[in-house]
């Protein structure tokens, strides 16, 4: 779970959002102030949890009084009918909540679901399943988080954590070799340095350079292996470009060290979860 210093900003903006310049009028002129109830978050369907805190914590904003249990934390599998959590507490608050805690909730478990798909299609193999920069601007800490609940890891956090080398860089400077020996010049030895290549030739003149890492960009899988034999350990070799979950385990299957995939955060279609008002 992630530190609620990092989660609170995220949800109190997405609050602000919803509840514009006149907050919930529905709920107000509907549902009298004094009203309570009892709700329990449900599963549609089945699939990997993750965002759950971020729910909770749009219910709290609402009104601390609400009370909460959590059923199934972040990174459960669960069946379509599971409930999530309950809460219970005033009636208005539960309801203006309603919807960024769902918001959050269904795409951070569709994230979680999306890795998992690749993380049980990939088993059996050494390769890990990491997420890319590739996600939704402002989102990235819980995205990364869902990555993580479905079993995969994490690639650069940012621009700042890593150096990756890609075909751009490389035609800015002129060459593989000028690039990573700039690079290596620059950062400190704590940095780990990988570059982008889209062929063996590359590869090759990526290894000489002696770069901590390779991303092994496009390349059907029996190209794949070829280049894992080619690196023989000598530096973390990653698999990318259109993986899919039904191309994944071929890819595992070359022998990589990662797989990186991009669409678990920019295109994973949400978890269906619902609230529910209980009776009495």
């Amino acid at each position: 779970m992630l530190p609620a210093l990092l989660v609170e900003p995220v949800v109190r903006a997405a609050l602000l959002e919803d509840l514009g310049r006149a907050g919930d009028i529905t709920t107000a002129s509907v549902v009298p102030e004094a009203a309570r109830a009892r709700a329990v978050i449900v599963t549609r369907q089945p699939g990997v949890v993750a965002g759950v805190d971020c729910a909770m914590m749009a219910m709290r904003l609402l009104d601390p009084a609400i009370e909460i249990t959590i059923h199934r934390a972040d990174g459960s599998r669960v069946a379509a009918g599971d409930t999530v959590a309950a809460v219970a507490g005033p009636a208005r608050a539960i309801l203006t909540a309603e919807r960024v805690a769902l918001n959050f909730l269904c795409h951070l478990s569709g994230v979680a679901t999306a890795t998992a798909s690749l993380v049980d299609a990939a088993r059996g193999h050494r390769a890990r399943i990491t997420c890319t920069r590739k996600t939704t601007p402002g989102l990235r800490a819980l995205e990364k988080h869902a990555v993580r609940a479905g079993g995969g890891v994490s690639h650069r956090f940012g621009l700042d954590d890593g150096v990756l080398i890609k075909d751009n860089h490389i035609e800015a400077v002129g060459g593989i070799g000028t690039a990573v020996a700039r690079a290596r010049q620059a950062v400190g030895h704590m940095v780990k340095i990988e570059v982008e290549v889209e062929t063996l030739a590359e590869l090759e003149t990526a290894l000489a350079a002696g770069v901590d890492a390779v991303l092994l960009d496009n390349m059907a899988p029996a190209m794949l292996a070829q280049a894992v034999v080619m690196i023989d350990g000598r530096a973390v070799s990653e698999a990318s470009g259109r993986i899919t979950r039904d191309t994944v385990a071929a890819v595992a299957a070359s022998g990589v060290d990662i797989i990186s995939a991009g669409w678990i955060t920019h295109s994973a279609a949400a978890l269906d979860l619902g609230l529910d008002f209980q009776k009495g």
